[in-house]
Order: C-alpha cells, then structure tokens, then sequence
C-alpha cells in the first residue's frame, strides 16, 4: 500500500466514523416503550392499588391529573371501598396517546358479598417520559357509577349505605329513611337476607337514568328502582333514587317509597322474572303501607275515585 493510499483510507474512515456520531446524535431519544396491553395492564394494576390503599403519591406517579376536588381520587374520597381492580380488554395507542377498554371490579367495604362489574375507558397520554391515566368513565353504552357525576357523600349505619352526591343533609335524609326502612322489610318478610341496603342518590333524573343505563324519560315520575340479581355470589343490590320525583313526595311518601324498595331487596334471593308483578310489587306495597298506614283514599285516590262512581 502507497502511503497515499495510506492516507485515503485513514479520511475514509474518519469520514465514516464521523456519519456514525452524527447519525447517533440526530436519533430519537429513547422515550416510554410502546403501550400494549401487558404494560397498560401493570399501569392499572399499580393504580387500583394506589387507591386501595389511599397512597396519594403512588396514585399520582400513575394520573396525568391532580388529586384536586375533580379528579376521581377524590370523588372516591368518601367511599368505604373493600377492592377495585381492573381487567384490560383492549388497546389503541398512538405514540402519544392511547385509549384502553377494561372491566372495573369493585366491592363495597361491609356491604358487597363479590365484585360489582362496570365496562370502563380510559385516556392514556405520555406524560413527563411516562404512559399517564388522564381520564376514566364509562364506556360507550355502559352505565355510569355514581362517582362519574362527581364528588359522592357517605352515610352508614347498621342498617347500610348511602352514597349520594348531593349535599349532606341530603345524604342524612336517606340515611334516616333507610334506618326506617329496613326493620320493617324484616319484621314483613324475615328470612335469609343481609338486612342491610345500599341506596345510591345522585343528584337529577338524568343521573338516575345514567346509573340504570336508560334514557332519563324512562324514570320519570319514578321515585326509585332497585337493581340486582337473585343469582347467589353476586354484589348488593342497590336502590337507585330519582331525587327529582322524591322531591315530589311528603315524608310519608319518601318513607313508604324507600320501604317498598327496601322490601325487594329483602325478598331477592327468591324473586325473579317468573314471579308475578302483582306479587313481588303487592306484597312490597302491603309492607311499606303496614309501616305507614293511612285510609284507602288517601293510599290509592285513583282506585277510591273509580269504586265511588261504580266502576269496580
């Protein structure tokens, strides 16, 4: 080799050499790896257990969003929870935002014998080199859970639970009514049930419908429903007020709707679609007015009208 050559190949390979720092300098810096469904899996699972516990730090680390008085962590401030997990069921992400789908499983602390269920979505971003939960709620067509309305209130007694998000006085005045309520559903019916309920308030007719998955004109003029299954292994049932038709009501009305409903969760375990309406709700109404008694006009005024003019 000349020494010219020599000297062509010791440019060449500075040249080369000199590309290659130059290629690694303009390279992406590495940033979160791409979000798939393990990874999105191990966000949630260090979440739910962020809020189990109650540790705002570890709850952050994983929110792209404050603990303030919007965020979720304290719409659940109040809430006696016994367990909440998540199951992901599906994924999109781009490189800086995703969407997860998941099952949300939790349980009411003293009131919920298995998880209740909820299908939910989640806003994932990139967030200071990380994948951040920016946002939680219901999925598209699946009911919403009282905290998705906002802040919610607790009351519990013997005699249950009271989840509301309106004020605390309101809270206190379901509290009262189910304290009422559930001596009465067991003086009527006895048997084998947890002698407990749990009433859930939120705060118009539009939340009422949003927590039954309906359209709000489906419960208006509605006082209450409650839901539930009489399968065994399966989560409390729960009283769903329509606050809007409560307000309609004298006290003795309110009670006498809380009883009623009261009563079904009483006699769950052995009602179901094959038991005729005017068993399961007339025995329910039998009960409720054996607590409050008043006179037949007063109880049922469309009746009294229609045998007053014959028509019997």
């Amino acid at each position: 080799m000349t020494e010219a050559q020599g000297v062509l190949g010791r440019r060449r390979a500075a040249r080369l050499g000199l590309a290659a720092l130059l290629a690694a300098g303009c390279a992406p810096t590495s940033g979160p790896a791409p979000l798939d469904r393990e990874r999105a899996t191990a966000l949630l699972d260090r979440r739910a257990t962020a809020l189990r516990e109650r540790d705002p730090a570890a709850w952050s680390a994983t929110s792209a969003t404050s603990t303030g008085q919007d965020g979720l962590w304290a719409r659940l401030a109040e809430v006696p929870l016994a367990g909440w997990a998540y199951r992901v069921t599906g994924v999109r992400a781009d490189s800086a935002t995703a969407t997860v789908e998941a099952t949300l499983r939790y349980r009411l602390r003293g009131e919920d014998p298995a998880p209740a269920t909820a299908r939910r979505l989640l806003g994932l971003v990139r967030h200071e080199g990380r994948w951040r939960v920016r946002s939680e709620e219901a999925a598209p067509g699946a009911a919403q859970l009282l905290w998705d309305q906002g802040r919610v209130r607790a009351r519990r007694g013997s005699w249950g639970l009271v989840l509301g998000t309106g004020s605390a006085g309101q809270v206190r005045e379901f509290a009262r009514l189910a304290e009422r309520a559930v001596p009465v559903a067991d003086d009527a019916w006895g048997g084998d049930w947890p002698r407990r309920v749990v009433v859930l308030v939120p705060g118009s007719l539009a939340g009422t419908a949003a927590l039954l998955g309906g359209e709000p004109d489906a419960y208006r003029g509605v006082a209450a429903v409650t839901t539930g299954t009489p399968e065994p292994g399966t989560p409390a049932d729960r009283i769903v007020v329509n606050p809007e038709a409560y307000r309609e009501l004298d006290s003795r009305g309110k009670q006498f709707v809380l009883t009623h409903e009261t009563v079904h969760v009483a006699t769950r375990s052995v009602t179901g679609p094959a038991t005729p309406l005017w068993l399961s709700e007339g025995f329910a109404d039998r009960a409720a007015h054996r607590a409050a008694p008043r006179p037949l006009p007063a109880a049922a005024p469309a009746l009294a009208a229609a045998v007053a003019r014959g028509e019997v």
